[in-house]
Formats: structure tokens, C-alpha cells, sequence
């Protein structure tokens, strides 16, 4: 599939690494849906994009019923959607045990309500309506771009909830690309190390150093416009299905 033949469903889209593949998609003539929780940046990402090439719905990706209704409208907007990148997650960090005592259970389900329940609720919704295309040439009907984590394979002290729902999104990467292979649909899963996003923004020169120390090479953060690029590889590239990509310049985490 080329980049200008893109019709993308974007979650997270608004801002980090989300914002950065909605602006590369855009950028190379395809047409981008932002699902989104934040109204005021998707405000302001439309007005920059225009809305022929830029769509903006507020989203809670793991409520079933609304992104059942916003898929449907990014389809009756553009005639299809062929592509799906989820960015949407939240990292809420925590010890299982700390001093007051055990984790609240709730804050474990709601990382893994937005993370990997969210992921799935839009990959089955928007994998039901790329199944409906035309196939291309090469008989694609869609690919679907999933978020985990480094923290993944080396989940850190406080990363437990983190972790898990990451580790979902990676299990099950290679099921659903075997379930939609028949369709022509790739599914694929994008493990990012350290990237600089706005909360590196506020970190202490010493504390940044110290991170980007932990990247064998390039020895910094990775940059969101970097995930981006990737997106657009998988995307142009027939024989990428099934399989989680690190892009962490050989990072390896330590316990904390």
C-alpha cells in the first residue's frame, strides 16, 4: 500500500508519537482520523491539517459503543478506512506492594482497560470494516499498526500494570495477523524504547542524561517523527505481518 493511498484511523493521534504518524500520513497526501480523548489539540491539529485530509473524534477507545459509531463516520466521511495505528495508552507507575499497602486494583484495570482492551475494542471494529474493501494488486485490504513497549520484554520496578497490558498487545499481534490474513489485512506491533515526548520535557538536565545514557546508540531519545517513519515502512512494505519491531536503539532496561 502506498502512504498516499492511506485512509488511517489514528487513537492518540493528537499528540507524542500518535500526532507524529497523523502529520506523516497527511504530509505524503493520505487521510488521517484522530481519535482522541484531548478536544483542545485535536482543535488545533485540524485546523493546521484541513479537514479534507485531517478528521478529529473524540474517543475513548475502550468504550465499545462510541468507537463502533466514530469507524462508521471516519467510513461514510472517506468511503473506507484502510489502515489503523494505535498510539492511545497511559502509563500509570506503581509498586504491587508499597508502603500503604497494596496497589489499588482499579488502577491496575484502567492501564489495562485504555492499553490493551482499547486496542483491541478499535482493531476489531476497524478490522470489520477493512474487510469490506476492495483488495489492491497485491490483494491488501488494510494493515493494522499496533503500540507496545520495550517495557514489554523488560518491564521495571513499578511497571507491573504497564507491563502487562503491553505484554497483551504483543501476544497477541501474531493471532489476529493469522486470523485476518485471508483477508489481506497485516497486523503488526511497534515496541518503542526511550522517546522524547512532553513529559521528558520537564525532567532536570541530570535525570534526561541519565536516560538517554541507557540507549547504546543513537545515545539519546528516540524522537517521535522516528515511529513515524516506521509506520510508514510497515505500511509500503506487503511482507511485514505478524511481527513486533523493537525501535529502541538497543536499549535494554534495568529492574529500575
Amino acid at each position: 500500500m502506498e502512504i498516499n493511498e492511506v485512509i488511517a484511523i489514528v487513537t492518540g493521534g493528537a499528540s507524542g508519537l500518535g500526532e507524529a504518524t497523523v502529520r506523516r500520513i497527511v504530509a505524503n497526501g493520505g487521510k488521517a482520523a484522530i481519535f482522541d480523548m484531548n478536544e483542545e489539540r485535536g482543535a488545533v491539529l485540524l485546523s493546521e491539517l484541513g479537514d479534507e485530509h485531517a478528521y478529529f473524534l473524540k474517543t475513548d477507545v475502550a468504550n465499545a459503543e462510541e468507537v463502533e459509531r466514530n469507524v462508521k463516520k471516519v467510513v461514510d466521511k472517506w468511503d473506507s478506512v484502510n489502515a489503523l495505528v494505535n498510539c492511545a495508552g497511559i502509563a500509570t507507575p506503581g509498586k504491587v506492594v508499597s508502603k500503604g499497602g497494596p496497589m489499588a486494583l482499579e488502577r491496575f484495570e484502567q492501564v489495562i482497560r485504555v492499553n490493551l482492551t482499547g486496542t483491541f475494542n478499535v482493531i476489531r471494529v476497524a478490522g470489520a470494516a477493512m474487510q469490506k474493501n476492495e483488495p489492491n494488486s497485491d490483494g491488501e485490504r488494510g494493515v493494522i499498526v499496533n503500540t507496545a513497549s520495550v517495557a514489554a520484554f523488560e518491564g521495571q520496578i513499578g511497571q507491573a500494570a504497564y507491563s502487562a497490558s503491553k505484554g497483551g498487545v504483543v501476544g497477541m499481534t501474531l493471532p489476529i495477523a493469522r486470523e485476518f490474513a485471508p483477508y489481506g489485512i497485516r497486523v503488526m506491533t511497534i515496541a518503542p524504547g526511550l522517546v522524547e515526548t512532553p513529559l521528558f520535557g520537564g525532567l532536570p538536565e541530570q535525570a534526561r542524561a541519565s536516560l538517554e545514557a541507557l540507549t547504546l546508540f543513537p545515545n539519546r531519545l528516540g524522537r517521535p517523527e522516528e515511529y513515524a517513519k516506521l509506520v510508514e515502512s510497515i505500511v509500503t512494505n506487503p511482507l511485514l505481518n505478524g511481527e513486533v519491531i523493537r525501535l529502541d536503539g538497543a536499549i535494554r532496561m534495568q529492574p529500575k
